[in-house]
């Protein structure tokens, strides 16, 4: 029986190799289901292939469990088979994380641990490292972040007793990770990506090639350390490497996205391509065989021949992968991006999630410079890949939270926050550029989502109130903006989100004008001014600095205005980059200059700014200057220049009115304006 067994494994490995997954469960479970008895060994190894089979290449998450399961109660009975039981928790923890049941994958990691911290040698190095990878996995589901800490630490300890400087890295990486989802602590983080950095210096260039995964990921985690510090141009450079890593998985998934009629003429121009090479190699031949050519002239067609033949090949290797990618079981091993060899061969997330997450940190760093042309490139490619990731997993237009089956709720919330993500950032640029139907659709179908997903979507709630506080901004509803974003402050519990949340309120308010508005909004300033150097990064700093200023000019401060201004002009222009707030800052800034009669200077500040917003299609700000050179103009009696700047404000404003005017008669205006808005509120 053990023969059999063994070829059925060896036929099992050949199907499954081929992509013949079907053939190779059934090769195992003729094992499983056999009448006559195999050794209970045999029966383990080959149930815990099965699961490995199911999880890898199935969504048969219950049937992989019950094997599992199995396997653990026939190890009991042995008392050695240290590795096998071993790979038994770890699978088995692997599908109680999928199918959402954190508690038992706990104890079955803690099981696993206490047999792993007995064993002697390498092995049970790597497996404590594994069992504590996966347990700070389950504890961060939980939000234990002290403990999850506490794990990776362990974990960190025994890579480096494994001497796998690599796993240590994995280990760095992923405290990273829960520093920048958790911390405020940035002597915390600045250790962490300096430990990341020396451990990622120490691997040796081929082991690196070895990983590229790990490389991702290490990556990723920069780009988002870089953008929590506000250190934009490191980000971005960051981004690029990113590009550069995975420029073939997003050919890859360009073409998996491509409709079955398109995949037919790409095979169609292939076949021609390969026909049309194999005619002129015909013709080639005649040539050769005729009498009496030179041998110079022979010896060029040998050439020429060759090289054809050389792009035949080519392009059959090329045929061979497109049949292999849009016709086979191809699609879940091509898009693999695992972390590296063994130990490291599995995944941080499937490379669909890593190429829309790295097109939305593009678009992070893009957005605020007024880079349009790039960032809406990246958000198509972003929301293409989500929708056909989300395809994959059946969910369509239609489904809802509660149609999902168990399994794929962990990895549907994955591309869901992604989507969400992209499509706030699109409002964000349509608001900008004063395109308010563009907003308002994408604002309609964020709360679509919201309403469909409400469990995997509940912690974007704040934000669906700070998007819709933008919107109400932007078309002039300031009342209602002020408060969505109180709405957004109550709804997180972030330190450094409640902050922007109060000074978006408050400077909601300034627009109002009257008494009462910025005294509420001095309220809001207040506690935020005095601790905003408490803040990682200077976001919040440079808002309130803005927001305080513009208060100040209220209350008929003009040197403290100016003094705040220009300290949250500096720091906005060296470290954030971002041209919208740069020109706000400005315009403020020139107004003020006007106000004192140094029109030398408020010139020169407002050219400045109306550069700024006319890039960025900004027609509010636009009017916003053009409303001061008027007053600048006026005082400076160049009629000409004052009747040439006010007949093009007028021509401006009623632009933008014709834009609020639209937005205001949708449909959807005033669900917009309300949502999530009571009388209390």
């Amino acid at each position: 029986m053990d023969a059999v067994a063994e070829g059925l494994w060896i036929l099992a490995d050949r199907f499954e190799q081929s992509g013949n997954i079907s053939q190779a469960v059934k090769c195992l479970e003729a094992i499983c289901q056999s009448r006559s008895p195999f050794l209970p060994i045999v029966e383990v190894k080959t149930r815990l292939q099965l699961a490995t089979v199911l999880l890898n290449y199935t969504d048969n998450l219950l049937h992989a469990k019950n094997h599992l399961e199995r396997a653990q109660l026939l190890l009991k009975q042995i008392p050695s088979c240290f590795e096998l039981k071993c790979r038994a928790y770890s699978l088995l923890s692997r599908c109680y994380h999928l199918v959402g049941t954190i508690g038992p994958q706990k104890q079955v990691l803690k099981k696993g641990l206490d047999l792993a911290v007995t064993g002697d040698g390498l092995s049970p190095l790597l497996w404590v490292c594994n069992f504590n990878l996966q347990l700070a996995n389950a504890l961060t589901i939980e939000g234990d972040f002290p403990n999850v800490i506490r794990a990776l630490e362990a974990g960190l300890v025994y890579a480096s007793k494994a001497q796998f400087p690599q796993l240590q890295l994995l280990f760095a990486v992923s405290m990273l990770h829960v520093h920048l989802m958790e911390s405020d602590n940035l002597t915390a983080l600045q250790q962490t990506v300096s430990l990341c950095d020396q451990l990622w210096d120490q691997l040796p260039h081929q082991t690196r090639e070895l990983h590229p995964g790990l490389h991702v990921y290490n990556q990723l985690l920069h780009v988002f350390y870089f953008l929590r510090v506000c250190d934009y141009k490191a980000a971005s450079h960051h981004v690029e490497l990113l590009d550069a890593a995975l420029s073939s998985k997003y050919e890859t998934a360009r073409l998996q996205l491509l409709a079955p009629e398109e995949k037919q003429a790409c095979m169609s121009t292939l076949e021609m391509q390969d026909h049309d090479l194999q005619k002129e190699m015909k013709i080639l031949q005649g040539q050769l065989k005729e009498q009496g050519i030179h041998e110079q002239k022979r010896n060029e067609l040998v050439g020429f021949y060759h090289e054809l033949d050389r792009q035949l090949e080519g392009l059959k290797d090329q045929e061979r992968f497109y049949k292999y990618l849009f016709y086979g079981n191809a699609w879940k091993q091509e898009s693999k991006l695992p972390l590296g060899v063994f130990p490291l061969d599995g995944e941080w997330l499937p490379t669909g999630a890593v190429l829309i997450l790295v097109d939305l940190m593009a678009v992070t760093c893009a957005r605020p410079k007024g880079m349009f042309k790039e960032t809406t490139k990246r958000l198509q490619s972003g929301l293409s890949i989500v929708n056909g990731e989300l395809g994959k997993l059946g969910i369509t237009s239609s489904t809802q939270e509660t149609h999902l089956p168990h399994w794929s709720i962990w990895m549907a919330g994955v591309y869901l926050v992604l989507q969400f993500q992209l499509l706030e950032n699109k409002i964000l640029i349509d608001l900008t550029r004063t395109e308010f139907m563009d907003a308002q659709k994408a604002l309609m179908e964020v709360l679509d989502l919201y309403f469909r997903f409400p469990t995997i979507l509940q912690g974007c709630e704040s934000s669906i109130h700070m998007l819709l506080g933008h919107y109400a901004h932007s078309v002039g509803c300031f009342q209602e903006g002020a408060l969505h974003f109180i709405e957004a402050a109550k709804l997180t519990e972030s330190k450094a989100l409640k902050a922007l949340c109060h000074v978006y309120s408050a400077i909601s308010l300034i627009c109002l004008g009257d008494a009462d508005s910025c005294s509420q909004a001095l309220d809001l300033i207040g506690p935020v001014y005095r601790s905003m150097d408490s803040f990682i990064g200077v976001r919040e700093k440079t808002l309130v600095l803005f927001a305080s200023g513009l208060l100040q000019m209220k209350q008929h401060n003009p040197q403290e205005a100016r003094t705040r201004l220009a300290n949250g002009l500096k720091l906005t222009h060296k470290q954030l980059g971002n041209h919208q707030l740069v020109s706000q800052y400005l315009t403020v800034l020139g107004s003020l200059a006007l106000a004192i009669h140094d029109t030398s200077q408020a010139l020169d500040i407002l050219k400045s700014s109306f550069t700024l917003a006319k890039a960025l299609h900004d027609v509010s700000g636009q009017i916003g200057v053009l409303t001061e050179l008027t007053a600048l103009y006026r005082e400076l009696g160049e009629g000409a220049k004052l009747q040439e700047n006010f007949q093009f404000e007028e021509r401006k404003v009623e632009e933008l009115a014709r834009h609020i005017q639209t937005a205001v008669s949708s449909s959807h205006h005033m669900y917009l304006l309300k949502h999530g808005l009571n009388q209390e509120t």
